[in-house]
């Protein structure tokens, strides 16, 4: 991520002019690729998507959030619901797990309630008001929407690190601004919190509070366009004396009279250091009041990320389709520090002024294997600052992230997922950070005996079912990781450590039954774990992590020609391979939610499952892998708003939509191998460091013609079944003739 921090002001000049004047005449406005981006695509079914305003990875995510009615509303928003409890700065998009809403700002008229509401609760009960979704408009970097309740108009847009609120108020003497510090999403539960009035327009303080992540602390700054008439403070409902309170669950209620249509504005500022920070983060990204020109500059800064990847479809659906995936691919990872460089860490201790941008929200078992692959290729100039906020972690709590949230370690999955990340990166070339104390991470993240199974994969070479659940994920998982280890090690000259790794990414063989044919517990070494059912699921209490042995057993990206000989050979393989896709039996009643976009027992709804389509190109059958590919492109991602198969996954799902619809796949996720499969676009124009660009041109593209007939690369005839990523980042121009008969 960018060291310079530029002012809203300075950001929008680059992008001012809409058109130029040649010869007397008007140039054409530019296109902007925003407008092929539905927010909206993701809010139904389980894809658990934000809605609301920011900017790309800004820490800010502000947007509406409904009344808390279960799992599908993990981000606080669900399209099949129309209440709103308030305006929150910060959400989660695409996980499974509901946390954050921080700073919840609600616009109110009328006596003052203090109570939001819940799923049980009438309006008479709390201040939430209904919307209609006829009255919302949403789009990258702003959102609007109009309250019934109170006649109020919403329009909120955002910069890096300071949500800006305009509301447009009826004509009331009794017209309030309620800053709700108890409010939280899912899990989020206030731990402590305050608010103090500053002067007659600014009102500051923090939310500190725990859920999935267990010691979160957000500081705020709040800054008025409107002058406090009253401020009055609260703990809970009961009305406190003065104008500061510390409680654990704090509001603050400002109130004036408005004319009719008469607009308050508010900047909110946050900051994981100060409230101090969080008011320098305005001076910085806000100075001034032009609410139009922040949100023309939000606009401009999603735009100019959109147009990395230049594509060309046959119909507007498939560039929404498109354009929505890369959006949700920069929601997160998200900026976790100050316009002056400072954040708090893991350790809780405040770091200044730090050489990089630290960032937080790492979904990494979801991530690492199509959006940071992905990431080495759109968004190389953030790559390097993603790694040394893992070592930053490292240094903090003694192991690389699992699944980062907040300056806090959650340990959600299995595996130690940052590590294929740090070798990709590394293996492709990218190197300005420590090096050394990038391969020191990943081997002491490798190698603790207190954690997961791996005294047991150290001392047995796999891990025995009955000793933790999920053995089988986990030693999957780490046999996938090791192999990025090893690569690694070859390249640092480290041999010994190459041949240690090396081995022990091969211990995936430890868990293959012959006799069935799957990977399955093993309680000892002459000893299999049963009863066992290829189709059984149990949520995260069997040996698989949501999933189930049919799914499972193809977790072996790093090594497809050694699962394959497993098996028996290409033919036993492709057999096996083809039977995933038929195969149907019962999973059982706790089999999870997360078991979506089911093609036999292949579920595309669930990350394990991702690189399978892709595995026949490695067996000589590569139009299997057209064929799988350019069904899910075209039946599991819709234009709709239940358009996802299942959980976003932090950016995972669309950035496999995105290598797939270019037509090629990183399997194993370690080294820059793109395998290809169907591409559904016709051309695309991919932005590269130094001018350069990557053209992919595909020729007799059709819903009939999805498969691969022939590939040129930059003019020469190219016959591997993947495309590496030095030639990708070198520029050129791959040539995709497509034909509706496989070859």
């Amino acid at each position: 991520m960018k060291k310079v921090t530029f002012s809203a002001l300075a950001l929008l000049s680059l992008f001012s002019t809409a058109y130029s004047q040649t010869k007397g005449k008007a140039a054409a406005a530019p296109v902007s690729y925003t407008k092929y981006v539905d927010p909206l695509i993701g809010t139904g079914f389980h894809g658990h998507v934000f809605v609301g305003a920011s900017v790309p990875f800004g820490a800010v995510q502000l947007g509406p959030t409904n009344i808390h009615q279960g799992w599908d509303w993990c981000s606080g928003y669900h399209i099949s619901d129309s209440t709103i409890l308030g305006f929150q700065h910060t959400h989660l998009s695409g996980t499974g797990i509901g946390d954050l809403g921080d700073i919840s700002v609600m616009p109110t008229t009328g006596a003052i309630m203090t109570h939001a509401g819940g799923p049980k609760d009438t309006q008479a009960q709390g201040y939430y008001s209904l919307f209609s979704h006829k009255d919302e408009t949403v789009r990258p970097g702003f959102y609007k929407v109009k309250l019934k309740r109170y006649n109020i108009g919403v329009r909120l847009t955002a910069s890096n690190r300071v949500g800006f609120h305009e509301y447009t108020f009826p004509k009331s003497s009794n017209s309030h601004i309620i800053i709700d510090l108890e409010q939280g999403i899912g899990w989020d539960q206030p731990t402590n919190t305050y608010i103090k009035q500053v002067n007659a327009t600014t009102v500051e303080g923090y939310r500190f509070s725990k859920g999935w992540a267990k010691d979160q602390r957000l500081y705020f700054t709040a800054v008025f366009s409107k002058p406090i008439k009253k401020f009055a403070v609260y703990d809970t409902t009961v009305l406190k004396s003065g104008t500061s309170l510390t409680a654990k669950k704090v509001k603050g209620v400002i109130t004036f009279a408005t004319k009719a249509n008469e607009k308050v504005m508010i900047k909110v500022g946050i900051s994981p250091v100060s409230t101090e920070n969080a008011l320098l983060n305005i001076k910085k990204e806000i100075p001034g009041w032009n609410f139009e020109q922040i949100m023309a500059a939000a606009d401009h800064a999603w735009d100019k990320e959109l147009q990395k990847v230049k594509i060309k479809t046959d119909s507007l659906s498939q560039m929404k389709k498109f354009y929505t995936a890369m959006y949700h691919t920069m929601i997160a990872p998200s900026t976790f520090n100050d316009v002056n460089n400072d954040y708090r860490g893991t350790d809780k201790l405040v770091h200044q002024n730090a050489d990089f941008q630290n960032t937080t929200t790492y979904s990494l078992w979801d991530t690492y294997r199509a959006l940071n692959p992905l990431y080495t290729i759109i968004q190389p100039e953030r790559v390097d600052d993603m790694v040394k906020t893992m070592l930053a972690i490292y240094q903090q709590q003694g192991s690389l992230p699992m699944w980062h949230l907040m300056g806090n370690e959650t340990n959600t999955m299995v595996g130690y997922s940052a590590v294929p990340v740090i070798a990709d990166a590394y293996v492709k070339g990218f190197k300005n950070f420590d090096t050394k104390l990038a391969y020191e991470a990943v081997k002491v993240t490798a190698m603790r005996d207190n954690f997961g199974g791996i005294k047991w994969v150290k001392s047995l070479g796999y891990i025995p079912a009955d000793s933790t659940v999920e053995s089988v994920a986990m030693g999957l998982e780490y046999s996938i990781d090791d192999a990025g280890i090893a690569q690694m090690a070859k390249l640092m000259n480290d041999e010994p450590g190459y041949v240690y790794f090396n081995k022990r990414a091969h211990n995936y063989q430890n868990y293959f039954d012959k006799q069935t044919g799957f990977m399955r517990g093993r309680v000892s070494a002459n000893e299999w774990r049963t009863p066992f059912s290829p189709f059984m699921s149990r949520h995260r209490a069997d040996d698989y992590t949501e999933g189930n042995a049919w799914q499972y057993t193809w977790l072996v990206p790093q090594d497809v020609d050694g699962l394959m000989d497993l098996m028996g050979g290409k033919e036993p393989f492709i057999k096996k391979l083809d039977s995933l896709f038929i195969a149907h039996g019962d999973m059982g009643k706790e089999a999870s939610p997360d078991v979506s976009g089911l093609i036999g027992q292949y579920a595309h709804g669930n990350e394990p499952s991702h690189h399978i389509t892709y595995l026949y190109a490695f067996a000589g059958q590569p139009w299997k892998t057209a064929e799988k590919v350019r069904f899910i492109l075209n039946n599991f991602y819709t234009a709709k708003p239940d358009g996802i198969i299942g959980n976003e996954d932090v950016g995972q799902m669309s950035a496999w939509y995105i290598l797939s619809a270019l037509g090629f796949y990183q399997v194993n996720p370690v080294g820059g191998q793109y395998v290809f499969g169907s591409p559904s676009i016709n051309s695309a124009s991919i932005k590269l460091p130094g001018n350069k660009t990557f053209d992919v041109q595909v020729l007799h593209n059709s819903p009939k013609n999805i498969y691969i007939k022939s590939i040129t690369l930059n003019g020469e005839s190219y016959d591997k079944f993947y495309i590496d990523y030095k030639d990708i980042m070198k520029g050129g121009k791959l040539v995709i003739t497509m034909s509706d008969t496989h070859n």
